[in-house]
């Protein structure tokens, strides 16, 4: 993937290219490290292959480390993630040692000498504990942490141990931030339009990459992209898709891919598509192939992001810059981007009779649904891009770094 910061030029503008450059200027000769548990698959793989590359572009010597986790680890720290967006969670001195053994393990493993670390999420958060803290250490927590269960507090209180060393905590979203001693900063995520998921596709392009996935457009296609995961509700959203196909004739496609870090992703995949593959108008992809991931957003009259919880759900933001209206709930970052009525429709996370009606209306509507769409890239034009992201990330670096 090219990835350069002058590509935006067209997109934002010369000066907001140049505020970037202005603001890595004073970096150019420092050594930066993102750490986090999985090269692909989930959003935070995705965030940083564009988020680094973009900042060596800009002179930023920027590496990418992946924790060296066993399966045991990976049910351990999913169990936390679901804990801390409100699952019940047995706290153990057993799921404790596992989850700090990895870390001392992957600190032999990966020698720090940089100037600045980030760690991403709950797997390396320990990582702290088995260095000799010689630089500004800071904690990106993309989850949401907005209702966590009463063992996920109980979880949060031991986290916090290691919190507390590390110099802040960023959070996507203000509800996120908690009573912790760190001081919180706030940084959005955000997409890269030149990704094969972003990048523009002619008419002929996604009408050919559909069909070669065996998916008709002779009806109007609903689409859900997002890993195949309890708090993304799939099973909610085939109930909203039964819902709307008794007023509008329709195709329902689920697509999301498996992330390492995620073992619980297959078993519900392969539940999904026991119950529900025989239907010839429910379509239900794992594979990761960002390629259709794009055509389907583009050709969809609508995407859903039917979330229980949710860090922030870029998938958003992805079909917004395409032009197509989403209906999503109510639940942690979707808000930043779904502006009622406006781009799309926000409804609870649970209201899946009126998740339907807001379809309907967006499906029988074409001239109000072209309007959302050119609404919603305009929305995301102005906010989720990657070079904002880039400027908020540069400006806490220059805090921290500045002589």
């Amino acid at each position: 993937m090219d990835v350069s910061i002058d590509s935006y030029r067209d997109l934002v503008g010369d000066q907001v290219v140049e505020d970037v450059a202005e603001k890595a200027a004073p970096l150019s000769e420092k050594h930066i490290l993102h750490i986090n548990s999985t090269y692909q698959g989930g959003g935070v793989a995705e965030l940083l292959s564009s988020l680094v590359l973009l900042m060596n572009d800009l002179g930023i010597d920027t590496g990418w480390r992946i924790l060296h986790g066993n399966s045991d680890f990976f049910v351990i720290t999913k169990k936390f993630h679901n804990a801390l967006q409100g699952a019940g969670l047995n706290l153990t001195d057993r799921k404790k040692k596992i989850y700090e053994r990895v870390n001392e393990n992957f600190s032999k493993f990966t020698h720090i000498d940089h100037d600045l670390v980030v760690v991403h999420d709950p797997q390396p958060l320990p990582l702290i504990h088995f260095y000799e803290k010689k630089q500004p250490w800071l904690w990106r927590l993309h989850i949401d942490l907005s209702h966590p269960s009463k063992t996920g507090r109980r979880l949060f209180e031991y986290m916090n141990s290691f919190i507390s060393c590390y110099d802040r905590m960023i959070v996507s979203m203000d509800a996120y931030r908690q009573d912790v001693n760190t001081l919180q900063k706030i940084i959005m995520p955000s997409i890269d339009p030149f990704s094969n998921k972003n990048k523009y596709l002619r008419q002929s392009e996604v009408e050919k990459i559909l069909s070669k996935a065996g998916i008709d457009s002779d009806k109007p296609i609903i689409t859900q992209v997002s890993r195949f995961d309890k708090f993304k509700d799939p099973e909610g959203v085939i109930k909203v898709y039964k819902n709307v196909r008794k007023k509008t004739d329709c195709r329902l496609v689920l697509i999301g891919g498996m992330a390492m870090d995620d073992p619980e992703s297959e078993r519900l995949y392969k539940r999904i598509l026991r119950q529900y593959g025989e239907d010839e108008d429910i379509f239900i992809y794992s594979a990761t192939n960002d390629v259709l991931v794009n055509a389907l957003q583009r050709q969809s009259a609508c995407v859903i992001q039917k979330s229980l919880r949710e860090g922030f759900a870029l998938t958003v933001s992805e079909a917004l810059w395409k032009g197509t209206p989403v209906v999503a709930s109510n639940v942690g970052g979707i808000p930043a981007q779904v502006v009622d009525g406006k781009n799309g429709y926000l409804v609870g996370p649970r209201q899946y009779k009126k998740c339907a009606d807001r379809i309907v209306k967006i499906l029988e509507d074409e001239k109000r649904a072209s309007k959302m769409g050119e609404y919603g890239r305009e929305h995301v034009k102005k906010n989720f891009l990657m070079t904002r992201q880039l400027s908020d990330y540069l400006d806490l670096f220059n805090s921290l770094l500045k002589a």
